[in-house]
């Protein structure tokens, strides 16, 4: 995906605030205990896809929760509609995906401290 447009920006501000406090109120009858955040969301540029990146906490299956989440993408969209019906002519299609950037900062992290690791035991 290109450079979004400032449209594409301000419109994918929207849907993530929006979504947020939809997850926020409705969120804990999906995922009981669970904390859903909307990390990112990313606009087509005709403005018919929104895709948005969640992260899920505590949970030990990330993908079992998105299922979840997917399974009642209808109703996030109609509510997400009756909130943003104002400011758009039609309301996206919601692609849902698990937002895995902790996972991949958590990695890295591992590997520059073996690396420190192995810096500082070549250097005793």
């Amino acid at each position: 995906m290109g450079i979004e447009s400032k449209r594409q920006q301000r419109f994918a501000g929207i849907i993530q605030q929006d979504l947020a406090e939809i997850f926020l109120r409705e969120g804990n009858t999906w995922l009981p205990g669970v904390m859903i955040t909307v990390t990112r969301v990313r606009i087509t540029s005709d403005l018919g896809i929104a895709r948005v990146y969640l992260s899920f906490l505590p949970v030990k299956d990330p993908q079992e929760a998105l299922e979840k989440i997917r399974n009642h993408g209808n109703e996030v969209r109609y509510k997400l509609g009756t909130r943003i019906r104002n400011q758009t002519k039609s309301i996206p299609v919601l692609e849902f995906y698990v937002d895995d950037s902790n996972d991949y900062m958590e990695h890295m992290d591992k590997l520059f401290e073996g690396i420190n690791k192995d810096k500082q035991s070549e250097d005793e």
